[in-house]
C-alpha cells in the first residue's frame, strides 16, 4: 500500500478574521493556497466554499482556524513550509495567533487517495497531546515512516 502525509494546523485567533489587525493575513491566504497547490509533492487541501478553509469548523470554537493538507511525504511539506511567503507569514504568526501551550499541529500517514476529515484531524491531535508522538499521530521534529493500522 502506498501512503501519503496528511497535515493539520490549528491556530486560535487575536482577532475576528475581518479585523484590520487580519488584514494582512487574509490577503496573503490565496497567494500562498496558490504556491502551496503548485509546490512538489502537494496533493490535497482542505477548503470551503470560500477557497480557503478559515470557515471550516474545528473543536466547536469559533475563535479556531483550521489548514489541513495532503502531500507526499515531510521532506515536501517541509520544503513548502520554510520558504517563499508562507515562511514570512510563520515568521509573523504571534502577530496574529494566540501562543497556546498545548499541540496545535500534527501529521499522520493515510492511504493514498484518502482525503482526511476535520473529525479524523481533531482525534489526531488530541491522540498527539495526550500520548506525545506516535506512528498514530506525530510532529515533524519527531516523525514515522508509514505503517499499515
Amino acid at each position: 500500500m502506498t501512503y501519503e502525509l496528511a497535515q493539520v494546523n490549528i491556530a486560535r485567533l487575536a482577532f475576528p478574521l475581518d479585523s484590520p489587525e487580519l488584514k494582512d493575513f487574509v490577503d496573503a491566504l490565496d497567494p500562498v493556497n496558490a504556491v502551496a497547490e503548485t509546490a512538489d509533492g502537494f496533493i490535497w487541501r482542505l477548503r470551503s466554499d470560500t477557497g480557503n478553509a478559515t470557515d471550516v469548523p474545528v473543536f466547536g470554537d469559533d475563535w479556531l482556524i483550521v489548514n489541513m493538507s495532503v502531500w507526499r511525504d515531510t521532506n515536501a511539506l517541509t520544503a513548502f513550509m520554510y520558504q517563499g511567503q508562507h515562511r514570512e507569514l510563520l515568521g509573523r504568526r504571534y502577530e496574529w495567533f494566540e501562543r497556546v501551550k498545548e499541540a496545535m499541529t500534527t501529521l499522520w500517514w493515510v492511504a493514498e487517495g484518502h482525503r482526511p476529515t476535520v473529525e479524523e484531524a481533531e482525534q489526531r491531535l488530541v491522540h498527539l497531546r495526550e500520548h506525545g508522538p506516535t506512528p498514530y499521530a506525530f510532529t515533524l521534529r519527531t516523525s514515522f515512516p508509514p505503517v499499515a493500522e
